[in-house]
C-alpha cells in the first residue's frame, strides 16, 4: 500500500506547465538577443563550441529533479505490517455528479469544486469510519472502493473532474444503485449514501431506487448543490481559459438551476435528509451530525499499522541527476564529440 506523508505537497506538480513555458520564453529571448549581433548562420559559426542539444537534455533534467524533489518532499510510504483492527462506525457511499452543470459558478468558486472542498472536510472528521467514492454523470462509475483509508479517499477526490465520464447527464438512480451494490451487505455496520448534486434531472427512477436502498437498510441523503436563481454554465478550452458560456438551440444562454423537489424527494424516499448547500456553507457538517445519530458497529479491518518511507530514493534520484547536470556542460568538449552524444 502506497500513501503520502504530506499528499498536498504533490500539488507544486502543477508547476511544471509553468516551468515549461519559463524555459520556453527563455530560449525566445536568448535567440531574441543572439539575432542582434548579425546573421543566424553566422552567428552560429561563431559559437561553434556551444551545443543546442545539451541546453535540450539540461532542460529534460532540470523538470525530472523538479519531479524528484517534489515527491520526495511529498514522502512515499510503503505498508510493511498490516493487522486486524476493530472499529466502530458506519459505511459511507458518496455519490458525486460530475454532469457539466456542475461548473456553474453561482456557488464559488463553482459547485464542483465547492462540493470536493466539503467531501475533504468531511472525511478529516471520520474515524472508525469506511467510505467510498462514486462518480456520475450520464453513468455512474466506482471511483474509489469502500475503504478506511482516508489518504487514498482524499487522492481519488483530488482526480475528480468532469472530463472523466464520457457520458452526460444526471442519473441519480445509476449513483444509487451503484453505490448500494458496492457496500458489503453481509456487513452488520450501518450504512448511508450521500448524494452531492445540482439534481438538474428528470429522472423519477431516483425516488425508487432510494426506495430500494431503503429498505435494505440503508439511507440516502441529499445535498444540493446550487442556489435557486441558479447560474449560465462556463466553457472552457483545452487551456483551461474561459470561452464562453452554454446556449441552446435558440443561442440563449443556458442558466442551470438547483432542483430542490426532486432531491426531497429522493432524500424522503430513502429515510435521509436534505441539505442545501449555499455560499456560505456547503452543508456536509449537518449531514454528518446525522451520520453521527447511526447506530456505529464493530467491525474488524485489515489495515496497514506500519509504513516505511521512500522519499531517501527520490532525493538521492535528484541528487544524482543534479549532479549530472552540473557535468554535463553547454558547452561542447572532445569527450562528448568523441561519443557524438550531443553532436548535432
Amino acid at each position: 500500500m502506497l500513501r503520502y506523508e504530506h499528499i498536498e505537497y504533490l500539488n507544486l506538480l502543477l508547476g511544471i506547465p509553468v516551468l515549461l513555458i519559463a524555459m520556453l520564453l527563455f530560449n525566445k529571448w536568448r535567440n531574441k538577443s543572439l539575432a542582434l549581433f548579425g546573421d543566424n548562420k553566422l552567428v552560429k559559426e561563431l559559437m561553434y563550441s556551444h551545443s543546442g542539444r545539451k541546453d535540450q537534455i539540461k532542460n529534460i533534467l532540470t523538470i525530472l529533479i523538479f519531479i524528484c524533489l517534489i515527491i520526495g518532499i511529498a514522502n512515499p510510504q510503503i505498508g510493511t505490517k498490516m493487522e486486524e483492527v476493530k472499529r466502530e462506525g458506519v459505511d459511507l457511499m458518496i455519490a458525486i455528479d460530475l454532469s457539466n452543470s456542475m461548473m456553474a459558478e453561482d456557488i464559488k468558486p463553482n459547485r464542483l469544486e465547492r462540493a470536493k472542498l466539503a467531501i475533504s472536510r468531511l472525511i478529516n472528521k471520520l474515524e472508525g469510519d469506511r467510505i467510498g467514492l462514486i462518480v456520475f454523470a450520464g453513468e455512474a462509475y466506482v471511483q474509489l472502493p469502500i475503504t478506511t483509508d482516508y489518504s487514498a479517499a482524499k487522492l481519488f477526490l483530488s482526480t475528480v473532474n468532469t472530463n472523466i465520464v464520457p457520458t452526460q447527464g444526471t442519473e441519480i438512480a445509476k449513483a444509487i444503485d451503484l453505490s448500494v451494490k458496492s457496500f458489503d451487505m453481509e456487513n452488520a455496520q450501518n450504512k448511508a449514501i450521500i448524494i452531492i448534486t445540482d439534481g438538474e434531472s428528470h429522472d423519477e427512477k431516483a425516488i425508487e431506487s432510494s426506495q430500494q436502498a431503503n429498505k435494505l437498510g440503508i439511507f440516502v441523503h441529499t445535498l444540493g448543490m446550487g442556489l435557486s436563481k441558479g447560474g449560465p454554465i462556463p466553457i472552457y478550452n483545452k487551456y483551461g481559459n474561459r470561452t464562453g458560456y452554454r446556449k441552446d438551440r435558440d443561442g440563449k444562454t443556458v442558466v442551470s438551476k438547483l432542483n430542490e423537489d426532486l432531491l426531497q424527494e429522493i432524500s424522503s424516499a430513502g429515510g435521509g435528509t436534505y441539505i442545501r448547500a449555499n455560499n456560505s456553507k456547503a452543508g456536509l457538517s449537518t449531514l454528518f451530525s446525522e451520520i453521527n445519530k447511526m447506530e456505529k458497529k464493530e467491525i474488524g479491518t485489515m489495515v496497514f499499522t506500519e509504513y516505511k518511507d521512500r522519499f531517501q530514493l527520490f532525493i538521492g534520484a535528484a541528487l544524482f541527476l543534479l549532479i549530472l547536470d552540473l557535468i554535463l556542460l553547454v558547452r561542447k568538449n572532445k569527450w562528448s564529440n568523441r561519443i557524438n552524444f550531443y553532436k548535432e
